[in-house]
């Protein structure tokens, strides 16, 4: 069976089965594990990746109101690998190829494919998606001791934080300018590692909200986690949010209680790793509870005396030194 997967979160499911050898191409976000890169690369983004997060809103904007995909399949190499299963999505016509498109490419192939699309919006969808993919590749048995395992490490987390009785207001951020609040199965993450989320939707796609409702909100922690951003991405664009009205007035500032997270790492792919996401935000809101279950280099936590130097940095780069 040849497989191709256009979807991230897809290509961490199909190693998970042990199907890595019949993965014959990926899309140009397929980064782990790292054998992935070494997969044909059928898909590419038409986002420059040098722009930040209110330019990258306005293309998006631009995009729904026009014929144009934010990605374009390569033709040519899709009838070179000639898969039989082809893994993609419709949650997110922004973070990845829609079925849609999808399928009007598949139709250069000869033959009828298998076209499986991915659209979880909460945990228990994305480990169904795991049996999704197992079923049509035959790999139910490996699906069935990955779910087990999975739903394991959830039902830890909350059988562990079911008695607390301070759940602190937790903000997740899923885009900095304009701010969005996290969305499909973040709050539900929130609520299961011990926190209390007033901003986002549950099950439903991240938000744009004012900034006046986060600091009505008033988040004792703030977690940082831009869709698609690794964390350097995610610091180079702090400024925006230092530079915002009453920074520093909220509480989760005011305690050195905000973080930046890996975010396509354990949070914006549905995939196995989101468990991990799951456990990084039971330790963060709850480390009287938790430890060691942040993995190396998926977090880091943004001081109040940081915070500040951002922000007097960004005020000095405003004006030009005289002599």
């Amino acid at each position: 069976m040849r497989i191709l997967s256009l979807l991230p979160s897809a290509t961490e499911i199909v190693y998970a089965l042990g199907l890595g050898d019949n993965l014959v191409g990926v899309s140009h976000e397929c980064d782990y594990p790292a054998e992935a890169r070494t997969k044909p690369i059928v898909s590419r983004s038409n986002l420059s990746t040098a722009l930040r997060s209110q330019e990258v809103n306005s293309v998006v904007s631009e995009h729904h109101h026009s014929s144009h995909s934010l990605y374009s399949i390569n033709a040519q190499l899709l009838q070179q690998i000639d898969p039989d299963v082809i893994l993609t999505q419709e949650l997110c016509t922004v973070c990845a190829i829609p079925v849609a498109q999808v399928r009007e490419a598949a139709k250069i192939l000869a033959g009828p494919r298998c076209v499986l699309s991915l659209e979880p919006n909460n945990l228990h969808q994305i480990l169904e998606n795991i049996s999704a993919v197992a079923e049509v590749t035959g790999h139910e048995m490996e699906a069935g001791a990955l779910v087990a395992e999975l739903e394991s490490r959830i039902a830890r987390v909350a059988s562990t934080t079911s008695s607390v009785i301070e759940r602190p207001r937790v903000f997740c951020m899923e885009w900095m300018d304009p701010v969005m609040a996290g969305g499909h199965w973040i709050p539900e993450m929130i609520r299961l590692a011990g926190g209390t989320d007033g901003l986002g939707q549950d099950g439903k796609p991240s938000t744009a909200i004012g900034w006046e409702r986060v600091i009505e909100f008033a988040p004792q922690i703030l977690i940082v986690m831009p869709c698609g951003y690794k964390i350097p991405r995610s610091l180079s664009e702090i400024d925006l949010m230092a530079s915002k009205r009453g920074w520093y007035d909220l509480p989760a500032v005011r305690a050195g209680q905000v973080y930046i997270v890996d975010s396509p790492a354990f949070f914006s792919r549905p995939g196995p790793r989101v468990v991990s996401g799951l456990e990084i935000l039971a330790q963060i809101i709850h480390p009287e509870l938790f430890s060691g279950l942040i993995p190396p280099e998926s977090s880091v936590k943004l001081s109040w005396a940081e915070s500040q130097r951002i922000e007097a940095q960004r005020m000095s780069e405003r004006f030009i030194p005289l002599g």
